[in-house]
C-alpha cells in the first residue's frame, strides 16, 4: 500500500471511518453465522459461553474478551494500531446490535443454516478486506495468533491457529457455548472462503505494511506542523 504523496491529516481519519465500516460488515457476517443456528465459531462460542455465566450480554462479553486479548498482545510485545483498538471496542457491540435487531426469522433447518453460515463467512471476509487495507494493524485475536506463533517457531502457523482455536473452543464448550456443524464449517471453511474472496478482489494482506499507534500519531503531528 503506497502512502506517499498523501496528506495523513486527511487520510487517517478517513481510514478510521473505513475501519468502522469494515467492522460493521464483519459484524453482520458474524450475526449471520449466529442466526444460522448450527453452531458457533470458536471465539463466538467462548463469548456466548461467558455471557451465560456473567451479567454481560454477548456483545459486552466479546468486548471484554477482546480487551483481555489486547492486554496479552501488549505483554507479547505485538504491534498495536488504532485498528486493533477500534476492533476491540466495537466489533462485539456491533454484533450485539445485529443480534438485538434480529432481522431474520429463527432457523431450525440444517440445510438452510449451512448457506446462511457460508454467507456470513463471505461478509466477514469482505469486512476484513475493508478493515485490513487501511494498514493500521490487525485485530487483537490475529495479533495473539502471530505473537504465539513467534514463540513456537517450529510449528507451522496453521498448526498454531488450530491449537489456539481448539483451546478457545474447549473453554467455550465447557461454559455452555453452542457447538455444532457450523463450528466445523467456520473452523475449517473460513480460511477457504477468505482466500476465494481475496482472490476475486485481487487482495493480498501479507503485502500490507501496518502502522502502529505511535507511527500514526507521529504522522498526524508532522502533518499539523
Amino acid at each position: 500500500m503506497n502512502h506517499k504523496n498523501r496528506n495523513p491529516r486527511a487520510e487517517i481519519p478517513l481510514q478510521w471511518l473505513q475501519i468502522v465500516l469494515g467492522l460493521l460488515v464483519f459484524a453482520f457476517g458474524v450475526h449471520l453465522t449466529i442466526a444460522a443456528n448450527i453452531g458457533l465459531a470458536p471465539w463466538d462460542c467462548l463469548g456466548m459461553g461467558i455471557s451465560l455465566h456473567t451479567p454481560l450480554n454477548y456483545g459486552l462479553s466479546m468486548t471484554a474478551l477482546a480487551v483481555v486479548v489486547l492486554l496479552i498482545d501488549l505483554l507479547l510485545r505485538e504491534r498495536i494500531g488504532f485498528g486493533t483498538c477500534i476492533d476491540a471496542l466495537l466489533t462485539g457491540n456491533f454484533v450485539q446490535m445485529f443480534n438485538s435487531l434480529d432481522p431474520f426469522p429463527d432457523n431450525h433447518s440444517l440445510w438452510l443454516g449451512i448457506p446462511v453460515m457460508l454467507a456470513g463467512l463471505v461478509f466477514m471476509a469482505l469486512g476484513m478486506f475493508l478493515y485490513m487495507r487501511c494498514a493500521q494493524c490487525c485485530g487483537p485475536r490475529d495479533s495473539l495468533l502471530v505473537g504465539i506463533g513467534k514463540r513456537l517457531p517450529r510449528l507451522p502457523i496453521g498448526v498454531v491457529e488450530i491449537l489456539l482455536w481448539a483451546a478457545v473452543l474447549l473453554v467455550g464448550w465447557l461454559l455452555g457455548g453452542p457447538v455444532g456443524v457450523g463450528t466445523l464449517i467456520s473452523t475449517f471453511g473460513a480460511g477457504a472462503v477468505m482466500q476465494m474472496v481475496y482472490q476475486l478482489l485481487h487482495f493480498e494482506p501479507r503485502e500490507i505494511r501496518h502502522r502502529d499507534v505511535a507511527e500514526v500519531v507521529r504522522l498526524l503531528i508532522q502533518a499539523e506542523n
